[in-house]
């Protein structure tokens, strides 16, 4: 490999399934790197990254981790994404930033799958990105067969760099395909340089075949000298090498064990000589040609005694702590390793930092001096799960708004806000562990203890035939009394018209300034039916009525339409209804075969499904399902489907429901009312 002229500062993003290994990868690169005198472990909980207290009490990655270091001289951020599937608002975010990504995955092959979303974005947005196969220090996993399954769920051709030496079923080092180099791992330690064995040449000249084959797809001059049986040179194949992962062409594929630093250091070698720099990711979010200190926030966090930081990365600098972009001071510039802060003047292009008190600064923003400028920014992810959330202290509903903006300011996924049915807080995010992590940061970072249960449905109810009914309220205590009189007609209405009210008096038997208040009155009664829910779907017509000259009042007539509504609706046939939810399924094919039993065992209907546009072997489903069948779906569909399904939702209309579990509902009602 010929020399190379230094880079600029650069990111890698490191994403992955939830116990692929990714933040023992970052553990190994910081102490292969120098950064860090002594590895920790997730056991232990010592790492530098996974440093919050949420992070350490479940041993896994709950928000980003993000270290900079120097690899051969040159500048690297590092940005260690959480795994689960319900944490992945920070990983897209992070993508969006970096130069290239380092997909993170088992050796197990029936594993394969759980990368497939993360790929899909990475292509979407056309981010350069390479898999690190980890945990191959495990007998009995094959890398030609982790290899065709990762092929299957990647749009791109994956490129092979390196194979294994093995020493019976353990894989004791690699080859690499470039170089031609073989290496003899050494735990902990630096690879040792050696000679090919001649039981792996012939294996190793067809795998070096086929990745300049693969190169070769796109450069017609290989192609040609392959077909010459012409040799390319290195400096050919790591210059298309480079090429190939800037376009994002080509996914390259190493292997190793992050835990034990084997294939550590090739990885980093790889990603030295080809990774893109700042411009290439600049060029990527279709910036143009930046004019002055330019910056992309893609992290906001509420760091206590620090206040709000903004973590950005410098695209065009250098910025300089008191500078203004976007009409706001600058207060305080940072470097960062895990959760240490270290406090620096100013920062370069390609550098990530953390800039203190942008208080009207949120993440996907760009930040510059001389002109206003907008990226392409991922959507928030869609809630799936939600929470009902109470203050354990009466008083501390304000102070728990003010931390719930905070949190969702952090992480855009989740969301919260009143539901005007049930009059409960809900706080919505992409699963249990999503929100009870959440709920915890309440605690321990906010000092606010929350009570959580699982959501109300909000029922409604209606009547299915009409009636005539007449109440009258009279009351007599001395002095003004209190009369009204009326005769009400209520009848069903078709679904989904809500409330109608007329009246045909003629004759001024119920004056006009009274009518208001009939109205009044039969609206406050619909909040709660015969059955115990809201009221819809009908209408009230004063169809006549009687008044006293003095004893009639507003309050009066209010009164007696309420009494005529409680007496009459009961014998209207009133009938409960639930909501009903329109919901796309999408899920990997393998898995389709078993929805059916998912959906019919939530009382759903299966109405048709497709292939999903645009991802190959990935199936749609829409189906109709009750809203009290909801609250968990997210959960069962994901333990069918090894984590990587998920649906969209959205409210279709409300639906008669009768029978036991009805029954139920309503019994539940009356207990909880009294």
């Amino acid at each position: 490999m010929t020399n190379k002229s230094p880079s600029g500062p650069r990111v890698a993003a490191l994403v992955g399934p939830y116990l692929s290994g990714k933040t023992s990868l970052l553990e190994s690169i910081l102490s292969v790197t120098e950064t860090i005198s002594r590895k920790g472990n997730v056991k232990d909980g010592n790492m530098v990254g996974d440093g919050t207290p949420e992070a350490r009490a479940r041993q896994m990655s709950t928000e980003l981790n993000i270290a900079s270091c120097s690899y051969l001289g040159e500048p690297w951020s590092f940005v260690d994404c959480p795994g689960s599937i319900e944490l992945g608002q920070d990983a897209r975010n992070a993508l969006m930033i970096a130069d290239t990504a380092i997909v993170v995955c088992e050796a197990d092959p029936d594993r394969a799958l759980t990368i497939s979303p993360i790929l899909k974005f990475l292509d979407q947005y056309a981010i350069p990105h390479l898999i690190f196969i980890n945990k191959m220090d495990v007998p009995g996993y094959s890398v030609r067969a982790t290899m065709e399954s990762l092929q299957a769920v990647s749009a791109h051709p994956l490129v092979l760099r390196e194979i294994p030496i093995r020493k019976g079923d353990n894989v004791t080092g690699h080859i690499d395909l470039a170089s031609e180099r073989a290496f003899e791992w050494r735990s902990g330690g630096e690879s040792k340089l050696i000679e090919i064995p001649d039981s792996e040449s012939d294996r190793e000249q067809e795998a070096r075949t086929e990745m300049l084959e693969s190169l070769a797809d796109f450069d017609d001059g290989l192609l040609e000298n392959l077909l010459e049986d012409i040799i390319p040179s290195s400096d050919e194949i790591y210059a298309n090498l480079r090429r190939d992962l800037a376009d994002s062409l080509i996914v390259p594929v190493f292997f190793g064990s992050a835990e034990n630093d084997n294939g550590v250091r090739r990885l980093l070698k790889s990603l030295r000589h080809e990774t893109p720099e700042v411009p290439a990711t600049v060029a990527r979010l279709e910036l143009g040609e930046l004019q002055g200190a330019t910056a992309l926030v893609f992290k906001t966090l509420h760091a206590g005694h620090v206040g709000k930081l903004s973590i950005t990365r410098v695209l065009a600098g250098p910025i300089k702590d008191g500078m203004t972009l976007n009409g706001a001071r600058l207060s305080g510039l940072h470097s960062l390793v895990g959760q240490k802060l270290d406090k620096v003047s100013s920062a370069n292009a390609g550098e990530v930092v953390a800039i203190g008190r942008l208080e009207d600064i949120s993440t996907g923003t760009i930040l510059s001096e001389n002109e206003t400028l907008a990226v392409d920014w991922p959507e928030p992810l869609k809630p799936l799960f939600a929470h009902a959330i109470l203050a354990g202290q009466r008083g501390d509903e304000v102070k728990l708004s003010g931390a719930l903006n905070k949190l969702t300011e952090e992480d855009p996924s989740l969301t919260w806000g009143h539901d005007a049915d049930t009059n409960e807080l809900l706080l919505w995010g992409q699963g249990e562990i999503h929100l009870l992590i959440a709920i915890e940061k309440l605690k321990s970072r906010y000092n606010l203890e929350v009570t959580s249960s699982r959501p109300q449905v909000p029922y409604k109810e209606t009547i299915r035939k009409s009636v005539s009914q007449h109440a009258r309220h009279k009351k007599q205590s001395g002095g003004h009394g209190e009369f009204g009189d009326v005769h009400l007609e209520i009848k069903p209405l078709p679904r989904g018209s809500g409330f109608a009210f007329s009246d045909v008096i003629s004759g001024g038997v119920v004056p006009k300034n009274y009518i208001p208040s009939v109205e009044h009155g039969v609206k406050e009664f619909m909040s709660r039916g015969p059955l115990g829910f809201q009221v819809v779907d009908i209408g009230v017509t004063l169809t006549d009525g009687q008044h006293h000259a003095v004893d009639s009042s507003d309050m009066a007539f209010k009164k007696a339409a309420a009494q005529a509504m409680r007496e009459g609706t009961p014998n209207c046939d009133p009938i409960l209804l639930e909501p009903l939810f329109q919901v796309s399924i999408s899920l990997p094919n393998p898995f389709t075969s078993g929805l059916q039993r998912l959906v019919s065992g939530r009382r759903g209907q299966i109405l048709g499904f497709d292939a999903k546009p645009g991802w190959d072997g990935w199936d749609e489903i829409n189906v109709q399902l009750p809203q009290s069948e909801m609250h968990d779906l997210i959960i069962e569909l994901r333990s069918m489907t090894m984590g990587v399904g998920t649906f969209e939702w959205q409210f279709e209309r409300l639906q008669e429901f009768s029978g036991k579990e009805a029954d139920r509902v309503i019994a539940d009602r009356k207990a909880a009312q009294g």
